[in-house]
C-alpha cells in the first residue's frame, strides 16, 4: 500500500510523467510484491524556481530534469529489496523517458503499517496481502 509522490519539472511531457508513474508502480510490484491495483500516486508539476538542488552531491551530477520520488510504505522490506527497488525504478524510467539515472532522487519513508493508513470510509483497513 505504498503512497507515491512524484515531484518534477512542469516542462516534462505528459507522456514522460505517465511513464515515470508507471515505472515506479511496476517496480513496486516487482520488488515489493504489491498488488497491481495498489496504486496511489500524486504527480506534482513544479516551476523551475520551486525545485532546489545542488548541481553535484555525493559524486552525482544533477540537471534541471531532476525528479524526486517519495515512497511511503509499511516497514518490513530488506535492504536488498530496497536496493532492488531503486535500481529497477531507475532502469525503467531511463528506458522509457529521456530522464537519466543521476536525475532520479528516491526517498523511501517507512511506517508501522496498518494503523497508519486509511483508504476511505473513515476506517483503518487491513489489506489481506499485508498480513499473511
Amino acid at each position: 500500500m505504498p503512497f507515491v509522490r512524484i515531484s518534477l519539472p512542469d516542462s516534462l511531457t505528459d507522456v514522460t510523467k505517465e511513464n515515470i508513474s508507471i515505472s515506479v508502480h511496476q517496480s513496486l510490484m516487482q520488488e515489493f510484491n504489491i498488488p497491481e491495483n495498489d496504486f496511489f500516486h500524486v504527480i506534482e508539476e513544479l516551476k523551475p524556481n520551486q525545485i532546489k538542488f545542488p548541481k553535484h552531491y555525493l559524486g552525482v551530477s544533477h540537471t534541471s530534469d531532476i525528479v524526486f520520488i517519495q515512497i511511503i510504505a509499511g516497514k518490513g522490506r530488506t535492504v536488498e529489496q530496497k536496493r532492488g527497488l531503486y535500481k529497477e525504478i531507475a532502469r525503467r524510467i531511463t528506458s522509457t523517458t529521456s530522464i537519466t539515472k543521476n536525475n532520479i532522487i528516491i526517498v523511501l519513508v517507512e511506517n508501522e503499517g496498518k494503523q497508519n493508513w486509511s483508504f476511505g470510509n473513515e476506517e483503518i483497513q487491513e489489506p489481506k496481502h499485508l498480513f499473511k
